[in-house]
């Protein structure tokens, strides 16, 4: 059982490292996506939806191509004398890919709800793009945020088809609960695998009512 509890608590640690590193990038996305109108916006709307919509095996084999031994960022990778395929920084990879739209989604309709009168009055006053953002615009959309922050912490928690492309399935050192109850069921290990999966519904269901939580609440706040 030590070794399920490993399972979990790496599961946990790797979801949650890919939702920080996508954070950022995924807060400033949805503000210029919120904020902007052009040609050409619903073709990189489309493209940050992906994911969401392709099979996992499909958005695995692309980052096994891209961070492979051969493909074009190899150099790059070099440079920096990194190693993402198979490996645990390939499960943060294929996690942060798999969760970014579901982040950036709800981040850009929390940025949308926001009255951009009020950033046009901090403006008026003498605050820079930068102070607006961060005091205005950031805590209004904060509920928003968050609620997609635990939306992406949750779907990378489940999940398993880029997972096992981009790092395999390495007892102790990819392993993740997805993988591990996969695993069981081929081992003909049934009970062991309920045991994970039950888990596994547990951890889903506190993420997605914490979401639901701030979201209702943001809601209510608003009427």
């Amino acid at each position: 059982m030590s070794e399920h509890w490993q399972t979990i608590w790496f599961t946990i640690e790797v979801s949650l490292l890919s939702t920080l590193i996508i954070l950022p990038f995924g807060v400033g996305l949805a503000w210029w996506l919120a904020r902007s109108s052009w040609r050409g916006k619903s073709l990189v709307e489309t493209v940050i939806a992906l994911p969401l919509v392709m099979p996992p095996v499909a958005t695995g084999l692309i980052l096994l191509k891209l961070f492979g031994k051969y493909g074009p960022l190899r150099h790059l990778l070099e440079r920096f004398n990194l190693e993402i395929v198979f490996n645990w920084k390939g499960v943060v990879a294929a996690l942060s890919v798999m969760s970014f739209p579901l982040l950036v989604r709800n981040a850009r309709v929390a940025f949308e709800e926001v009255n951009p009168r009020l950033e046009q009055v901090a403006r008026t006053l003498g605050a820079g793009r930068i102070r607006t953002f961060s005091i205005i615009t950031l805590p209004l959309a904060a509920r928003g945020i968050i609620a997609g922050m635990v939306l992406a912490f949750a779907r990378a928690l489940g999940e398993f088809g880029a997972t096992i492309l981009v790092a395999g399935n390495i007892p102790g050192r990819t392993s993740t609960l997805s993988l591990s109850i996969f695993q069981l069921i081929q081992l003909g290990q049934d009970a062991e695998a309920f045991r994970l999966l039950n888990i596994s519904i547990l951890l889903a269901f506190i993420a997605v009512w914490i979401s639901e939580w701030f979201m209702s609440h943001k809601k209510t706040q608003r009427h």
